[in-house]
């Protein structure tokens, strides 16, 4: 998603706030100056404000549940162009500021980034993953009027972001390749963040004109490219010193000059005055000027002064839901939308019930065997603890805390306890009437996948060998057993899901090497006794001896040899098996009065 994340600008908010809390210090994003340069209009609380270009009280513009952001005036200054989630992930909408009218310019399911205003005000330029496969985005734009948007850019499986149309209306510019375009907010430099910068003609190729054109090779990571008025140059944030900073090229030799000069921070969202002379960005959740002539940089004091939008109900479409769960009693669900738990009937449907409201992220609910109870995670603690919401009470409380990274929540049977795994390295079995957390085993565990007997007296986990090989081993729920191996695979990827039988009797899971295809495997945990030819006629002596008699037990027609034993099946107490998977019928132990116990070197007939 670029240049702008609404789902990830949730997380930058959230942070934001919790940084200034103790100084109830605003955060201010994405500023625009206006064409007259008088003007700043920003984000803050998912809610539009302006103030003066050098600085002062900031006054509520445009208030709304939603997020809106990324604020960018027309040429003329009479329209502001946001983006805004009130009607899904992010569309883009045109305010006239004459008269308050508001118009909707796109409807997507995937997000429009607001890149800019082609220069004569006609055309609205924006990038979205719509028309390419997923996670690679293409550059379009809209009549400002409204319409049907166009294709600008469109490499099939390669990722074109951030647009800026030149001047003088004739060519492009845009960054590609790299995945910075879904990690804008990352800080630090990563290879896989490096971009190049493209000029791309909007005319068709002539002579004079050629086609695409190479301006910067993929050697650091660069974003928000800027024209100069002339069109001579480009100005754009780079990491290329290490820190991110703001650069310039000659749009025609690809000559680049580091304009500000950070050891530290961020320079995020830059956008560029219409007549060149200054470019505002943010910086420590600040706004911060820069006079492109002489390169200095100073932040303005800004204050806000108005009410945001206000908190009573809202209605917020869950359009790009995840982490569904289904409640046992296949009457509810639960999903996570914007990082939040939502809760609804099955049946009917409507509105969902919104069960938790923080700065932090949450995922991963899980249902109570009674479907009563909801645990899933939340990073509101810094870290990934987990959390139960009682649908009984209303009311949620913690189950762990602290900065440990707690994964794959999983109810026992009864519902009494949960097992998880901390920080890939312990395998934890939480009870919760009284709050009890066992360690049950340590090691590495990877994929933190864990699963219980049916009579919620074992757990099955997967830790990884000192080989590099994933086994199955189970361990007492309650501790009082060392983990014992279940499989001998000589796999890397084995149980990334986990099914155990009803009865208890085996387990299902799949298996792979790296480069093979997944195979489905089970385990018994009953070891199997073969049944020899021998065995069938000897049983033929067993039935009753006289036609049409009633049947007799087995062991009591004087006719008959002594009944063969039948062996035991272990007890819950005896699981697990340390028998392979992949037991062989003549490795399994033979009943010691049967005639294979007999006769030791005798064979099954075939």
């Amino acid at each position: 998603m670029r240049p702008f994340a609404l789902p990830s600008l949730l997380l930058i908010l959230a942070s934001s706030l919790s940084a200034f809390a103790q100084t109830s210090r605003p955060s201010l994003q994405t500023p625009a100056l206006s064409p007259d340069g008088k003007e700043i209009a920003f984000a803050s609380g998912g809610d539009i404000w302006t103030a003066p270009a050098a600085g002062g009280e900031a006054r509520l513009l445009i208030a709304n549940a939603a997020d809106d952001a990324r604020p960018l005036y027309s040429p003329d200054g009479t329209r502001l162009a946001f983006i805004s989630t009130r009607t899904g992930l992010g569309d883009i909408y045109i305010l006239t500021l004459a008269t308050g009218e508001l118009a909707r310019l796109t409807s997507s399911d995937s997000l429009s980034n607001l890149d800019g205003w082609s220069r004569d005000g006609q055309w609205i330029y924006f990038t979205s993953s719509t028309t390419d496969v997923p996670g690679q985005s293409d550059i379009l734009r809209v009549r400002a009027t409204g319409g049907t948007p166009l294709e600008v850019s469109r490499e099939r499986y390669l990722s074109e972001f951030e647009s800026a149309p030149s001047p003088d209306g004739t060519q492009v510019a845009l960054l590609a390749k790299g995945i910075s375009s879904t990690q804008w907010w990352r800080n630090g430099h990563a290879h896989i963040d490096e971009t190049e910068l493209w000029m791309m003609p909007l005319t068709a190729p002539s002579r004079t004109q050629p086609g695409y054109r190479r301006i910067l090779p993929a050697d650091a990571k660069r974003a928000w490219p800027m024209w100069s008025p002339d069109g001579q140059t480009l100005f754009y944030m780079s990491d290329k010193s290490g820190s991110e900073n703001i650069w310039s090229a000659n749009a025609a030799s690809g000559a680049e000059r580091q304009v500000t000069h950070f050891t530290s921070g961020r320079c995020l969202w830059p956008t560029i005055s219409y007549d060149g002379k200054s470019i505002v960005f943010e910086r420590q959740f600040a706004i911060w000027k820069l006079d492109t002539h002489s390169g200095n940089a100073s932040q303005l004091p800004i204050t806000l002064r108005g009410a945001p939008s206000a908190d009573s109900v809202t209605h917020l479409p869950l359009t790009h839901w995840q982490d569904l769960a289904v409640a046992p009693d296949g009457n509810k669900l639960a999903v996570v939308d914007h990082g939040e738990i939502f809760a609804a009937g099955t049946k009917e449907g409507g509105e969902a019930q919104r069960l938790t409201r923080t700065d932090a992220a949450e995922s991963t609910p899980a249902w109570s065997p009674d479907s009563t109870k909801l645990v899933f995670r939340s990073e509101r603690d810094h870290g990934s603890s987990l959390y139960l919401y009682d649908f009984s009470k209303q009311a949620e409380r913690p189950l762990t805390q602290g900065t440990d990274l707690d994964v794959d929540p999983t109810w026992s049977p009864d519902g009494k306890s949960l097992s998880f795994v901390r920080n890939r390295k312990e395998l934890h079995v939480l009870t919760l009437d009284p709050l009890e957390d066992r360690i049950l085993a340590r090691g590495e565990i990877d994929n933190g996948i864990t699963a219980w007997s049916p009579d919620s007296q074992w757990v099955v986990f997967v830790p990884t060998g000192a080989n590099g090989f994933s086994n199955l081993h189970a361990i007492s729920a309650a501790g009082s057993t060392q983990a014992r191996p279940l499989t001998f695979l000589a796999n890397g990827e084995t149980a990334t899901r986990i099914a155990w039988s009803p009865d208890g009797k085996y387990i299902l899971f799949d298996t792979s090497q790296r480069s093979e295809t997944p195979q489905l495997a089970r385990v018994d945990l009953v070891p199997h006794v073969p049944t020899f030819r021998e065995d069938q006629f000897t049983e033929l002596f067993r039935q009753q001896s006289t036609p049409g008699a009633p049947d007799t037990p087995p062991g009591t027609n004087p006719g008959a040899p002594p009944a063969t034993p039948q062996p035991q099946r272990p007890t819950p107490d005896a699981l697990p098996a340390t028998a392979p998977a992949d037991s062989s019928p003549e490795s399994s132990p033979a009943p010691a009065s049967s005639p294979a116990a007999e006769t030791p070197t005798r064979q099954p007939r075939t």
